[in-house]
């Protein structure tokens, strides 16, 4: 783990997929909206919608204990949903650097870029 702008805590698509393989299951949290998911999404990981727009209605779905990934398109607004849920008590919450784009460029192909 490292630690990106602002010191937000980051995975890089790579190391989350070394994780995934060896059958470690953190929260994949997507925080981008519906029609984004619909392009491409961490589904079979296990991964679970909740927009950013929606922050205030789902937050309390998730223990501060849980271990948490959250993505985006490219990792700016999951940085923002990291930084809050860092300054609310959560102690193993990551942002996926680079987003779904990076994963797409780093480990799956045949999840489209946008």
């Amino acid at each position: 783990m490292s630690t990106g702008p602002q010191d937000i805590p980051e995975i890089t698509p790579t190391e989350l997929k070394e994780r995934l393989d060896a059958g470690d299951r953190p929260v994949l949290l997507d925080v981008r909206e519906s029609n984004e998911w619909e392009i491409g999404n961490l589904s079979e990981h296990g991964a679970v919608l909740r927009p950013m727009s929606d922050i205030y209605d789902w937050k309390s779905e998730f223990d501060p204990g849980d271990d948490i990934v959250v993505y985006c398109r490219t990792g700016g607004r999951s940085g923002w949903i990291v930084r809050d849920l860092v300054d609310a008590g959560f102690e193993h919450v990551r942002n996926l650097q680079g987003g779904i784009n990076a994963w797409s460029a780093d480990v799956d192909p045949s999840i489209p870029r946008y």
